[in-house]
């Protein structure tokens, strides 16, 4: 005679899953200064396996030299980009007096419109701007020890995750055997399954982003040489590589190219770059995300954004970006659960239902 077995009442279960979710998120708060540059070595690891995998088994390379040039390599890849970028911005500074005689011309139109429209003399406006930069001037100690201890900080944290990347690289057989004999062999396939679809969709996650950026870079510097704006390539370069940012990127970039704009420009050409960062954005998020992203990852925008918003409160800008690769691997992880497939099919809504009632309608 079999035994029956026993099934929690919901309201236990769901008591439960709620307490994991907390206990979870406690660690996720507390741990910030390991995990933040864990998380973000094991999405690198990810993105470099197939190159590692290459020189270890076409060039015949052992696994840590493999694994040591598959990171040189992206770091020459990301300072491939900063040279870019910075070439762009030499020939801003070579502009410099155009830029203080344009600014200095604002700033008397400013000046100007405060004076007829409020009734403000240049003597108070002057005045008042005097008082503000002796205040700054005054804790510009402060401000640069502070500056200099984010930046060493800042580069600090790139070496932890090029070292997690690193030993993520060559112990990964390591850490997949350790998974699986946690799990029990009778779970290996699950477990398996679980694995191989974190590393096709992450990678496939990252590349459609660096592919996005690239595809929304191109469109920006042709838009604005063909309306004939100053620095093209660099603006284009700033509303691509913040456009990977979700959300607040666009408002980043939109601020950066209306300021730079208007302080080479004129009031026009800076209404027109505004016009059309928003309409590049509006594209790139009805068209190109949905295409070259959201297929890879299949998350509703309230999760995202809830996702965004909670990372952002957790880790700040790191948490923004980790937000959405750490969601799709809860998704993964619940949509393979038993238990857990509703708190799935939350994360990505009606194309789960769409997609199974597709499935079944092919079997019949």
């Amino acid at each position: 005679m079999s035994a029956k077995k026993l099934i929690a009442p919901f309201y236990e279960r769901l008591a439960l899953t709620l307490i994991g979710f907390l206990a979870l998120g406690y660690l996720i708060v507390i741990g910030k200064e390991l995990l933040d540059p864990m998380i973000f070595g094991f999405i690198f690891a990810i993105l470099l396996l197939p190159v590692s995998d290459f020189l270890e088994q076409k060039c015949r390379l052992p696994r840590s030299m493999s694994s040591l040039v598959s990171i040189l390599l992206l770091v020459g890849v990301v300072f491939g980009i900063l040279y870019l970028v910075g070439s762009q911005i030499s020939k801003v500074t070579d502009d410099w007096p155009m830029l203080q005689t344009q600014v200095k011309q604002s700033l008397q139109n400013l000046q100007d419109w405060i004076q007829s429209t409020f009734h403000i003399n240049a003597e108070s406006q002057l005045s008042y701007v005097d008082r503000t930069a002796h205040k700054i001037m005054a804790s510009g100690t402060e401000v640069l020890g502070t500056t200099f201890g984010a930046i060493s900080s800042l580069m600090l944290f790139y070496v932890f995750i090029m070292i997690f990347t690193f030993f993520t690289l060559l112990y990964r057989r390591l850490l997949l055997r350790f998974i699986i004999w946690v799990f029990r062999d009778e779970n290996s396939h699950v477990v398996m399954d679980i694995v191989e679809n974190i590393q096709s969709i992450l990678r496939q996650y990252i590349l459609g982003l660096l592919l996005e950026m690239v595809i929304v870079a191109a469109v920006a510097i042709s838009v604005f040489l063909l309306i004939g704006i100053k620095y093209a390539a660099l603006l284009g370069i700033i509303v691509g590589l913040f456009n990977i940012i979700p959300y607040i990127g666009i408002f980043t970039a939109l601020l950066l190219s209306a300021v730079i704009t208007f302080a080479t420009g004129n009031v026009k050409d800076t209404v027109i770059v505004i016009i059309s960062v928003v309409g590049i954005h509006a594209i790139d998020a009805n068209f190109l995300l949905p295409t070259i992203v959201g297929s890879k990852v299949r998350l509703n925008a309230l999760i995202s954004f809830i996702g965004i918003i909670l990372g952002e409160m957790i880790w700040g800008l790191s948490g923004m970006f980790l937000s959405i690769p750490v969601i799709a691997i809860f998704k993964i992880i619940f949509d393979r659960i038993e238990s857990l497939k509703p708190w799935g099919y939350l994360l990505g809504g009606d194309y789960e239902y769409k997609k199974a009632a597709a499935a079944e309608m092919k079997t019949e």
